[in-house]
């Protein structure tokens, strides 16, 4: 796996103030998966990155990011609330994807 991609995910994970039980149970996979998701020991099926990008509010290709300025630039859509349960997540991975699809017609209503 890009270990971009592990460090990635943990960086966006941190910036929302998730755990990576709180995620693993979003994503529907043990704890230790998603661990070695983040430590690149175990590549990431292309669903789950999808689903782990709705969740952070971010586009798929920001996981394998290389530069740390982009990726730094985009944590201002994070979320830091405490004692989320599962259905919470999902609301808020709803909105970003909400919010992210509205920000990219917005881009292309402008060209």
């Amino acid at each position: 796996m890009n270990n971009n991609i592990g460090s990635n995910l943990k960086l966006l994970r941190n910036a929302n103030a998730f755990t990576q039980e709180q995620v693993s149970s979003f994503l529907g996979i043990k704890r230790s998966t998603y661990s070695n998701y983040e430590s690149g020991d175990r590549d990431a099926p292309l669903a789950v990155l999808e689903k782990v990008a709705d969740l952070f509010g971010c586009e798929l290709s920001l996981l394998f990011e290389e530069d740390q300025n982009v990726l730094e630039n985009m944590l201002t859509c994070a979320f830091r609330v405490d004692n989320l349960t599962g259905t919470d997540l999902k609301e808020i991975a709803s909105f970003k994807s909400v919010v992210k699809n509205y920000l990219k017609l917005n881009q292309l209503l402008k060209k």
